[in-house]
């Protein structure tokens, strides 16, 4: 059994990592640091509740440490707890710069730990089709994708710290740390990026939209984001040489954790077939495709067979630091503007 204790009772922590860690086989929630309410204790009244790191920290058979704490935050907790000799889990987006994220996989790699970033959307059900479709050549070779997230939220939350003038804030540290790792598991780094990150919103203080152009050899992937979208783009238009595929409407997952909902039922991450997406074929024909299942477990049973060496991890922290290179040089071509190249 592995012994957890999860950094943060935010959305984060509330919404997410506990409910996936409480679910998962072989692995335990022991330890919730929740520095001054009480909702964790209400919540979780088996669980011991912790004020602060160190006291989390002197539970020497806390194996693993997640954090679920405001981005600015990530990187000195991450280290702590590696030096303290445990394996971590970082909430996307793993660290607020490049460097940062090398430092921590430096001193994970010099004490044997396991360093990795959430990024559940790997498993989401319409991220998951779309890279079947891929993999199976369904598509033929592939000239462009497009991921667009989308959501309308017109009047800004000052009072939250996404969208305070803070280092790791606005919606490319938050969204875009999604949509650029989903394009680089499909396709790897890019040789270029060209993006504009902006804001649309009346009183926002940090960018809430953006838009990217990641170029490939023979290729390019086209990464957007709006919270003034009250219409939505497809979550995923993949076009290629043996057709195309677009699907719209986004992961049920979320909305459900997010209820309450935890996700022991059979039908969890189930898409219904009016939300399914279209592949159209060179000859004029539409096919519906069925979503395949999305599932978050998914992340934490890996992060526990890697543990125990059962298999390799899936998102490692080397695959973290590239998403965060890629969010440096897309900040660094909106304020240019320009197209920079690959560089890491």
């Amino acid at each position: 059994m592995i012994r957890v204790g999860l950094i943060g009772f935010g959305l984060a922590g509330q919404a997410f990592h506990a409910p996936l860690i409480g679910v998962v086989p072989g692995m335990e929630l022991a330890c919730i640091l929740d520095r001054g309410g009480a909702l964790a204790g209400h919540k979780y009244p088996d669980v011991r509740v912790a004020r602060t790191l160190d006291e989390l920290l002197e539970d020497e058979q806390i194996r693993l440490c997640v954090i679920a704490t405001p981005n600015p935050s990530h990187f000195e907790i991450a280290k702590r707890c590696l030096l303290a000799g445990r394996d971590v889990v970082v909430d996307k987006p793993f660290t607020t710069t490049a460097a940062e994220a090398a430092k921590l996989i430096e001193i994970a790699e010099e004490r044997g730990r396991l360093l990795t970033a959430f990024q559940n959307r790997r498993w989401d059900g319409d991220f998951l089709t779309v890279r079947k479709l891929i993999a199976e050549g369904t598509l033929g070779r592939i000239v462009s994708y497009e991921s667009n997230y989308d959501r309308f939220r017109p009047v800004p939350k000052l009072n939250s710290w996404r969208e305070r003038n803070e280092p790791g804030s606005g919606v490319l540290f938050d969204l875009g740390s999604h949509v650029l790792d989903q394009v680089f598991a499909l396709f790897g780094a890019p040789q270029a990026i060209c993006a504009d990150v902006f804001s649309e919103r009346e009183g926002a203080v940090v960018d809430d939209a953006f838009f990217l152009r990641l170029e490939y050899p023979g290729m390019h992937a086209v990464l957007r984001s709006s919270m003034l979208a009250s219409a939505p783009g497809p979550r995923f238009a993949v076009h290629g040489t043996g057709g195309s595929f677009v699907k719209y409407g986004v992961d049920a997952q979320e909305h459900a954790l997010r209820q309450g909902n935890l996700p022991t039922a059979r039908e969890w991450g189930e898409n219904p077939e009016s939300e399914w997406g279209t592949r159209y074929s060179p000859n004029g024909t539409m096919q519906k495709v069925k979503t395949e299942p999305g599932d978050y477990r998914c992340f934490y049973s890996n992060v526990r067979d890697a543990i125990t060496e059962a298999a390799p991890l899936a998102v490692t922290a080397r695959e973290a630091l590239r998403t965060i290179r890629a969010l440096e040089l897309a900040l660094r071509s909106s304020r240019e503007r320009r197209t920079v190249l690959w560089e890491g």
